[in-house]
């Protein structure tokens, strides 16, 4: 404060206006800039925030529609999922297919020559369980078959198909190849 005593009047103000130029600048640059600058920030983001709000409220709106969707969906997703094999494991699920796969061999008058698990193929959320079934018989037999297992209880699909004459001499008889797959819910997918 000696620093003041010792100037005259005319420094004392100038000092003292230099002082509170600093202050004012200092407040500027250190309270008023950072304010302005969170609202203009504030400002750039309520448009982003406006189609937010506008699009939850939207869904708030349509819950309804969207629960009977839902629901609609998981009755369906129930009644698929009791067309899948047993999903004990992929080895009970093969068996499971080969043991339909005889049941309907044997309705529609087929004779099954050889049988062939295959190994399991992941698609997407199931697990596809392939085999392979040699099936003799004459062409109604295996058109019966395919009726069949196109007819069956469980979701079964046919991936592949090879026909031939069993005997070229009396083509009455065909040896049909085919590779009959089910599906199951992996253990994963289930939790």
């Amino acid at each position: 404060m000696t620093f003041l005593a010792n100037l005259n009047r005319r420094e004392r103000f100038i000092v003292a206006v230099a002082v509170v130029v600093l202050v004012l600048v200092g407040g500027w640059e250190l309270v008023v800039q950072p304010l302005l600058d969170r609202n203009q920030q504030a400002a750039e983001l309520v448009p982003v925030r406006e189609q937010t709000l506008a699009r939850r409220l939207d869904l708030i709106g349509r819950r309804q529609a969207i629960e009977a969707d839902l629901q609609t969906t998981e009755a369906r997703i129930a009644s698929v999922s009791e067309r899948f094999l047993t999903s004990a494991a992929p080895a009970v699920a093969a068996s499971e297919l080969q043991k339909i796969a005889k049941d309907m061999a044997s309705e529609a008058k087929t004779e099954i020559r050889s049988e062939r698990i295959l190994p399991p193929v992941e698609r997407g959320a199931l697990l596809e369980i392939p085999v392979e079934i040699a099936v003799s018989g004459e062409i109604r037999q295996l058109v019966d078959l395919l009726n069949r297992l196109e007819g069956a209880e469980k979701l079964l699909t046919v991936q592949d198909l090879r026909v031939r004459v069993v005997n070229v001499t009396q083509p009455r008889e065909l040896l049909a190849t085919l590779t009959l797959s089910g599906f199951i819910l992996p253990a994963r997918a289930r939790t």
